[in-house]
């Protein structure tokens, strides 16, 4: 349908759209989405309005406010904005761009996630198109007046602060740190077996013991030693429900120093022992 707003050109196009309940419950959602043509000195602003807007310039430049800060964005560029809070854009000399208001259950932590990074608010892609194609079919699935299909909806808003969420704009020396990170995890999960000590750990990541520890705690969201602990207690569970591998077994293939040790651990974590959890028809 056609745009009302003032400064948009009548070539613009506007869709709204109410999420069932289901969805609000569950997805990623629409409110509203359109692709607008803005005329030489629009000017937006707004107190608030409950969504997150994806505003992706396809053409022309504008300028947004945030709070304090203020950005230019051009063609190309995406603008990420929490409308809950007080936003403002505008031009002096027009611009064109495909957007959309959405919202869902986890859409706070994704915007957080995002613009914590060295994203930030408004963010440039190496290559958009994986981008541009997700949020194009969910225009189009309304443009075309398609059976709309709030999972597959849900999915093309996940793909789009997926893309947004990699990015990694600028190589600074906490962004390959935090690649190190990701490499000792990877190699936690690859050796979980194995003598997992601070220093060879902090070795890997080419880092002192000391730095490694609290860069570790920083991405993970725990100390190396807390995260190998859950690590081999999620697949104790793993093994005492699925396999027939003695509980002696199993605390030596997941590298506890002892049976006992092992046993105390996961009670101490579970609150049952090992050969309770096996038994029992619940899943601590």
């Amino acid at each position: 349908m056609k745009s009302h707003e003032s400064g948009v050109k009548n070539n613009s196009t506007i869709y709204f759209y109410t999420a069932s309940t289901q969805a609000k419950r569950t997805f990623y959602y629409p409110i509203c989405l359109g692709y607008f043509y803005y005329e030489a000195n629009y000017h937006l602003k707004r107190d608030a309005y409950d969504s997150f807007l994806l505003m992706y310039v396809t053409n022309g430049e504008c300028t947004i406010k945030l709070n304090s800060d203020t950005y230019c964005v051009v063609s190309g560029q995406i603008a990420l904005i929490d409308c809950y809070k007080p936003h403002e854009y505008y031009s002096d000399k027009g611009w064109e761009a495909l957007w959309i208001h959405f919202d869902g259950v986890t859409a706070r932590e994704y915007y957080n996630y995002i613009t914590s990074t060295n994203a930030g608010n408004i963010i440039t892609l190496k290559d958009n198109y994986l981008f541009h194609k997700s949020l194009r079919r969910i225009y189009d699935i309304f443009n075309e007046n398609s059976f709309i299909k709030e999972p597959v909806i849900s999915s093309y808003i996940t793909n789009m602060l997926t893309e947004l969420a990699l990015v990694s704009p600028v190589k600074s020396q906490d962004n390959a740190s935090s690649d190190a990170i990701d490499e000792v995890v990877t190699y936690i999960n690859e050796h979980i077996c194995d003598n997992l000590s601070l220093k060879h750990l902090a070795s890997i990541a080419s880092l002192s013991p000391y730095y490694f520890l609290r860069l570790f705690k920083k991405e993970v969201g725990m100390p190396p030693h807390e995260y190998i602990i859950e690590t081999r207690i999620n697949a104790a569970k793993f093994y005492l429900k699925t396999t027939s591998l003695s509980v002696k077994e199993i605390a030596g293939n997941l590298g506890f120093t002892s049976e006992s040790s092992f046993c105390t651990t996961f009670k101490n974590r579970v609150n049952v022992t090992p050969s309770m959890y096996r038994t029992a028809s619940f899943t601590a």
